[in-house]
């Protein structure tokens, strides 16, 4: 029997492709006659399985941009470690990725925050959910570096969250137009001196 779209890999790789689509035209250039040719399939099969357009990409944000932002999380610290490292490794990581792809489209849940803000309600505000995950991630993290004496005790551990998720998708947004290299390493070496002003032992 041939997969259908309620096919779980077969549903995850309709969402990728549709934003694949979404990516390069917008959101609000890309007709549902455009997504059913591009995904090859028939306007009642795609009605069938999505309703709409804009719910079709709320299933995209909840599982493709989603699984792409869950790889700037960290996980919850069991023992005394740092978070200064562990955010540097993991946001160098990244943006290596980035500087490495032959076709970088920015940081996607940005991107499209950007686009869907006083647009459309529904769907920023699930974008919006997807961003206050990655920040109480790092909130919790450097909340445990203020128990562990790594973080200095006036330190607003919400605001560093927002810094540093806000700073990312800027220099993201940088990194598109060229000198990704140059734009990465500037971005990186700025964190480090911020995360020194507001650690205890953090050395640059």
């Amino acid at each position: 029997m041939p997969p259908t779209l309620q096919d779980s890999k077969m549903l995850y790789l309709t969402y990728a492709k549709g934003l694949e689509l979404f990516s390069k035209k917008g959101y609000h250039n890309t007709s549902l006659e455009d997504i059913c040719t591009y995904l090859s399939i028939s306007k009642e099969a795609f009605q069938h399985s999505f309703i709409s357009k804009e719910d079709f990409f709320i299933n995209i944000a909840q599982n493709v941009i989603l699984r792409s932002t869950f790889e700037l999380l960290i996980e919850p610290l069991s023992y005394r470690q740092s978070p200064f490292p562990l955010v540097l490794d993991r946001i160098e990581l990244e943006l290596e990725k980035a500087v490495n792809s032959t076709d970088d489209k920015g940081f996607l849940l940005g991107n499209f925050i950007t686009e869907f803000n006083k647009r459309n309600t529904r769907i920023n505000k699930c974008l919006l959910d997807i961003l206050k995950t990655w920040q109480i991630n790092l909130t919790a993290l450097f909340k445990k570096g203020q128990l562990d004496n790594y973080v200095n005790k006036g330190v607003d551990c919400e605001a560093v969250a927002q810094y540093i998720t806000s700073s990312y998708m800027g220099v993201r947004i940088q990194m598109v137009e060229g000198n990704s290299r140059l734009l990465a390493n500037q971005y990186l070496n700025q964190l480090r001196y911020y995360f020194y002003s507001i650690s205890r032992n953090f050395r640059v």
